[in-house]
């Protein structure tokens, strides 16, 4: 796994670490986004690691889409790549038999946090939170967050976090399912190295297999959401709201949305 230019990986005995590192918060732009596509299968076709973890590099785990990259999007040609890529990277990583222990050591935004819902176990730093804010850019959740979030909280209370793009906390993570384990920050990445290995030796077989079962909820979830939000998100890409967010944050100023 040798072929991504933001991400970092490292096998550890039956354990493969894997770290995204576009510094200083591991924004997601088109080359990272691809390097997840990547990974993502690369990882749907591993046969010799038992577990993965997957943290971020510095103080954050992913502060989501970099707004940069979003300037980009107006080309008809970079939206088509971006749906392609973040479809199949979505159905990959539910193909992935071995568990993927996740280590949040900071923001997990966007993408970001849909990356974080899609592992099976989430270990998160106390300082750290989820958020899905696409809406407070003008744009729907059309990386999967739509499906995820009320799988897990619950159509009302994900309505609640979709809508309005309000962080999760550490604590709130864990009350309401999303985080598994909360520790310090100095403490969370070996905490679900520890985790990870211990999912590394149960019976390989029926780890993997007792994983897929479960990811047949989420698959049916993602049919019925996933790629309506998906064609949504492309909508709002174009709109004038999603321009008027990205002005308003270049310019510092509260955004003047008027539905168009």
């Amino acid at each position: 796994m040798s072929r991504y230019t933001h991400i970092r990986t490292d096998r550890r005995d039956e354990v493969i670490e894997v770290t995204l590192d576009r510094p200083p918060l591991n924004a997601i732009d088109g080359e990272l986004h691809r390097d997840l596509g990547r990974l993502a299968a690369d990882l749907k076709n591993e046969t010799e690691a038992r577990a993965v973890v997957l943290t971020g590099a510095g103080r954050a785990f992913s502060a989501g889409g970099d707004y940069e990259w979003f300037t980009q999007l107006d080309d008809p040609d970079v939206r088509e790549e971006v749906r392609r890529v973040g479809r199949q990277l979505v159905w990959d990583l539910l193909d992935v038999e071995v568990p993927i222990v996740a280590a949040v050591n900071g923001p997990a935004v966007g993408l970001g946090a849909t990356l974080v819902l899609l592992c099976d176990a989430v270990f998160m730093a106390d300082d750290a939170v989820i958020a899905d804010p696409h809406v407070r850019v003008g744009i729907v959740a059309g990386d999967g967050g739509t499906a995820l979030w009320p799988l897990a909280l619950g159509p009302v209370a994900a309505k609640r976090f979709l809508l309005t793009g309000d962080p999760v906390t550490a604590e709130e993570a864990r009350t309401l399912g999303l985080a598994t384990h909360v520790s310090s920050a100095d403490r969370v990445l070996d905490e679900a190295r520890e985790f990870a290995r211990r999912l590394a030796s149960l019976p390989p077989l029926a780890v993997r297999y007792t994983k897929l079962a479960v990811n047949k909820w989420i698959k049916q979830a993602a049919n019925v959401a996933f790629d309506v939000a998906t064609a949504y998100e492309l909508v709002t890409f174009a709109s004038e709201d999603h321009r008027e967010a990205l002005r308003a944050l270049r310019e510092k100023r509260p955004p003047r949305f008027e539905g168009r």
